[in-house]
């Protein structure tokens, strides 16, 4: 490990998959693991559909725990990110509502106008009581 800096860029194969990532030596002592999350900057789902055993990959240094003879790696670090869609700024109508229906404005909710209609009507009748 002493062989490696964080953020440098490096070659390695690819010796072994798991679920969560995919372990990469870089040299015939030193390996280190590549995150799922850290093998594409699109959504990955079965890291089999991206690297293989033996694949060689480029892979960038993210952290190095001496410690515990731990390091983490990146492969989607050296790649240059997808250009997304700029999306206007703000809150989005309906963020996180999967069955999002119409968006209500205040004065058009039917609960709204219940109420507000009986309001004056419950108004009148406790002055009245009183």
């Amino acid at each position: 490990m002493a062989n490696f800096e964080k953020n440098q860029v490096v070659t390695g194969k690819v010796t072994g998959i798991q679920n969560f990532g995919a372990f990469v030596a870089l040299d015939e002592q030193t390996q280190g693991l590549v995150h799922i999350s850290e093998i594409s900057h699109d959504y990955v789902k079965d890291i089999n559909d991206y690297v293989k055993v033996g694949d060689e990959v480029t892979v960038k240094v993210l952290d190095i725990d001496e410690a515990n003879k731990k390091m983490k790696l990146s492969i989607k670090a050296t790649q240059e990110a997808p250009k997304r869609e700029a999306r206007a700024k703000g809150p989005r109508k309906n963020a996180g509502r999967r069955d999002a229906g119409p968006a209500f404005k205040q004065e058009e909710a039917p609960g709204f106008n219940v109420l507000k209609g009986k309001l004056e009507e419950w108004i009148e009748k406790s002055n009245f009581q009183k």
